[in-house]
């Protein structure tokens, strides 16, 4: 099959794109997949560059096109232990069941389904830990791809592939925050809202009634606002002086970096702050008496529970929701598409389609 094949950590010339891939058959409890698209996610090359190590210290684009040679590959995958290479990548996947493992029902065959990008099933469904589908296991930058069957999910909606593979990673990011923050009809502040997990951020947290107020580059405002953003601030602006202190009830974070320093100031008191992302960089000094005086909660969000996935799903088929496609890209153009995913010139999801044959 085709594929691409992830040889280590570093530039784009560690993504191998391959021809005589061997098809991977389901084992006990899984089904095979053809994979009809993959999105383009952060922690694809993230993972691909070794950011998440914690030698490293700058935002992740910094490292984007020749990774990062400080990188320590002990620590260099998001759950900080070693990689096994090669790797197929991808934590996004739409395509149609089609065998399948011991102990799943050939009823399956022919479903369309996504898969849960943090997957349960390998850990025993222990609190805490999963994997990344496409990190600790192959994903969806292939033709065909296994994946457990419980956490395949088939869905009944009109959508386009690329539309549906838009959904895992991105969407259950930003559902995640949502969750874990219980956000209800209240003001919320988004970074890094014109990304795949920002956009998806807007749109679900209008869905639970609240004012979102989104931060982005300012050539992006209308297709922010066309999403359900109530305003949209531009990214390089003072945040206090434009919206007041103790202005914000929650804040959802994806960018991290020398900006942070103004959203406690910008939250209430009691207010909640979720992270979940740090692409302007991952060190950032924090005056720890503007925690506990304001009594602030903060929450990390990587693993989600499985209501978070099972929301997304009734989302898609109430048709409560629908992603944005920015463009798609045939899988072999997976640079290009990665190029274009670090430039931030779009607004939504860049998504890979693999060969028909």
């Amino acid at each position: 099959m085709h594929a691409v094949l992830l040889t280590g950590h570093g530039g784009y010339e560690a993504l191998d794109y391959r021809s005589d891939v061997p098809v991977p058959r389901p084992g006990p409890g899984e089904v095979l997949i053809r994979v009809a698209a993959a999105g383009v996610n952060n922690t694809d090359i993230n993972t691909r560059t070794a950011w998440y190590s914690r030698a490293v210290t700058e935002g992740s684009n910094a490292g984007g096109t020749a990774g990062f040679k400080g990188a320590d590959d002990a620590d260099a995958s998001w759950a900080g232990v070693p990689l096994s290479f090669p790797r197929i990548q991808g934590a996004d996947c739409c395509g149609h069941v089609v065998a399948v493992g011991e102990g799943v029902d050939a009823a399956r065959i022919g479903e369309r389904v996504i898969v849960r990008n943090l997957l349960r099933s390998y850990v025993g469904w222990r609190p805490w830990e999963c994997w990344t589908f496409g990190s600790e296991c192959d994903g969806a930058f292939a033709q065909y791809t296994v994946a457990p069957a419980r956490e395949t999910f088939a869905v009944r909606c009109d959508w386009t592939d690329a539309e549906l593979a838009s959904i895992p990673c991105a969407y259950s990011t930003a559902e995640n925050m949502l969750h874990r923050a219980a956000v209800g009809a209240e003001t919320v502040l988004i970074t890094g809202a014109s990304g795949g997990v920002g956009s998806a951020a807007v749109q679900l947290a209008k869905l639970r009634g609240a004012k979102v107020i989104a931060v982005a580059g300012r050539a992006k405002a209308a297709e922010i606002l066309a999403l359900g953003a109530d305003r949209v601030i531009d990214r390089g602006a003072d945040l206090v002086a434009e919206l007041g202190r103790d202005s914000v009830d929650v804040v959802l974070d994806l960018v991290g970096g020398p900006g942070w320093p103004a959203l406690p100031e910008v939250l209430r008191r009691g207010g909640r702050y979720a992270i979940s992302g740090a692409i302007a960089g991952p060190l950032t000094e924090l005056d720890l008496r503007r925690l506990y005086l304001k009594d602030l909660t903060l929450y990390g969000c990587t693993f989600q529970e499985d209501a978070v996935f099972e929301n997304l799903i009734s989302y898609i088929e109430a048709g409560a929701i629908r992603p944005l496609v920015a463009r798609t890209y045939p899988l072999k153009d997976i640079v290009q598409a990665q190029e274009d995913f670090l430039a931030k010139a779009h607004v939504g999801k860049l998504v890979l389609i693999p060969p028909a044959d």
